[in-house]
């Protein structure tokens, strides 16, 4: 048998390969590493900036409300309207803080700005629980409290940056906690002023800051804001590494990328955020990208001539090719799986008998991998449902479901009397009566709907149903389910009772969001717990008229 590499080599790849490869690689070189260096540095300086504008900003902000913290209205607490008064004067004058408060130290609110929140609350917030030990600054966050109170003409989520102080009287005494939250709308002012100029040239520059804590992108585009971005640039500069890398990104581009790290301004510590500064690679080696394609079409032309007879001496080996290609069209609209044998030439022969044993190979991993789905989808105790079966079950039925006509009904239910099993006759006996509570559930389960197990003696059984049948079904359901586990289980030799203790909400049309209908069917859960277990609690809000 011939080999195709020595039948073909002194025909054309000494002369293709030779002159287009080695002058590209020659002349392109060198302007490829001086231009990636030039730009690269100019985006780690870039960065660098950003970073220390950052850090700026925040010492600034910080050392305002130590400032305030200071002054006589607050150190002495005994007049909330001239402490109002101070805040409402503090804000005026810094409009980036978007809420100024001081509390008690029980944690109310006893002046806010424009009276926001007084009388409220704080004691469990982190700006509240950390601010009252000293000093405290909390990474970006969305604030629960404010956000429905705060004017928000964007629409988008509000996000704040927290400040908490600890104020003391002049007998050192602590009387309260100066709180702030301050906007992180400041932070794209900053990213618009620092890249206007690289904008109006359209150089495409991107900026992201990114937190310290799981890599969480604060500012960015692209839908990067508020996932987790591993690359690693960012690992390199929480090292202290303030650089430049050509690296592939999330969306599978590469971008050369300059980096820096937040380490703090004078005695503000920093909240460790890292900056990234990014350029598509097409953009900044866009010189380079003209060079090589002037050299790309010299070759081109010197080589027009042996390419003509690379194409004479593949014909010979292209007939095997075809029959190899159509082979594989085959097996891809779903014929069975053979691949054609041939014999002349040493390397068709072996690609053959590879491609067999990867199409083997493939198989058998197809196989495995659908095992593998199917389990992953599964709890391993009870063989229900998991979370991960609940995302894809949603997904699907929420996308075919008309809102005005169904409903889904969520049945958030907790095992009474689990515990005391668990406890007294041992964790297997436990997980053998989880186990057959969840077959009674699955049992009891309606077409189109799901039971998932949420997490130990926590189950969640979704119903679809008509929208004036919904409140119907779902109170039979509850009676089913109540019925079913309320009925005795033997499990070694033991005869054990259980209740149920049931909460139900509805997803509309006009529902927010899923996580709130499961969060309102927990808290009708605990509704049925304090009037006594093993009952249903229907949220009256949300109950579909029929």
């Amino acid at each position: 048998m011939i080999k195709i590499r020595t039948f073909l080599a002194l025909i054309f790849v000494s002369f293709v390969v030779l002159l287009s490869a080695s002058l590209g690689s020659l002349m392109s070189s060198r302007s490829t590493k001086a231009i990636e260096k030039e730009i690269g540095v100019s985006l780690a300086g870039t960065a660098y900036q950003m970073s220390d504008k950052l850090d700026n900003f925040m010492w600034s902000r910080s050392g305002e409300i130590k400032l305030l913290s200071e002054l006589g209205p607050l150190k002495r607490a005994d007049d909330p309207a001239k402490i109002q008064n101070l805040l409402n004067q503090t804000k005026a004058g810094f409009p980036s803080f978007s809420w100024i408060g001081f509390t008690n130290m029980r944690g109310d609110v006893i002046a806010g700005t424009d009276g926001i929140l007084v009388g409220k609350n704080i004691a469990e917030r982190p700006v509240f629980k950390e601010g009252v030990q000293g000093n405290f600054v909390g990474d970006v966050h969305e604030a629960l409290l404010l956000a429905k109170l705060l004017p928000n003409p964007s629409g988008e989520p509000l996000q704040f940056v927290d400040f908490g102080v600890a104020v003391e009287n002049d007998n050192g005494q602590k009387v309260g906690v100066l709180a702030a939250h301050l906007s992180w709308e400041w932070a794209k002012e900053v990213e618009r002023t620092l890249l206007q100029p690289q904008i109006d040239h359209n150089q495409n520059f991107e900026l992201f800051i990114v937190s310290r804590k799981d890599n969480t992108v604060l500012l960015g585009r692209g839908g990067f804001a508020g996932k987790k971005l591993d690359l690693g640039s960012i690992a390199s500069a929480q090292s202290g590494e303030n650089s430049w890398k050509l690296e592939t990104w999330p969306d599978g581009k590469r971008y050369l990328t300059g980096y820096a790290y937040g380490d703090g301004y004078m005695d503000y510590p920093g909240l460790g955020w890292t900056v990234l500064v990014r350029q598509p690679e097409s953009v900044a080696f866009a010189p380079v990208k003209d060079i090589q394609k002037d050299i790309v079409w010299a070759g081109l032309l010197a080589s027009i001539v042996f390419a003509v007879i690379g194409l004479l001496s593949a014909q010979l080996i292209s007939h095997p090719i075809r029959k190899l290609t159509a082979a594989a069209d085959r097996i891809r609209r779903g014929a069975a799986p053979e691949i054609p044998q041939h014999r002349v030439f040493k390397d068709i022969s072996s690609l053959t008998r590879s491609l067999g044993s990867l199409l083997d190979s493939l198989l058998r991993t197809e196989n495995a991998l659908g095992d593998m789905r199917t389990a992953a989808h599964c709890d391993q105790l009870t063989g229900l449902p998991n979370r991960l079966a609940l995302e894809q079950y949603l997904e699907q039925t929420i996308e075919g479901m008309d809102p005005c006509l169904e409903t889904l009904s969520f049945m958030y239910l907790d095992l009474d009397g689990f515990k005391k099993v668990n406890d007294t006759l041992g964790h297997h006996v436990g997980d053998v009566l989880l186990q057959k509570a969840a077959r009674r559930l699955q049992s009891v389960t309606r077409p189109g709907g799901i039971t998932v197990r949420l997490g130990g003696d926590e189950f969640l059984l979704i119903a679809r149903s008509p929208l004036n049948r919904a409140l119907t079904d779902a109170q039979s359901l509850a009676a089913d389910v109540l019925k079913q586990l309320n009925s005795p289980f033997v499990v070694g030799m033991n005869q054990l009772s259980l209740g149920c203790s049931i909460g139900v909400a509805f997803y509309s049309e006009h529902s927010s969001s899923i996580t709130e209908v499961i969060q309102t069917a927990d808290e009708c859960l605990y509704l049925s717990k304090q009037a006594g277990k093993n009952r249903v609690t229907f949220h009256k809000h949300d109950k579909p008229a029929g």
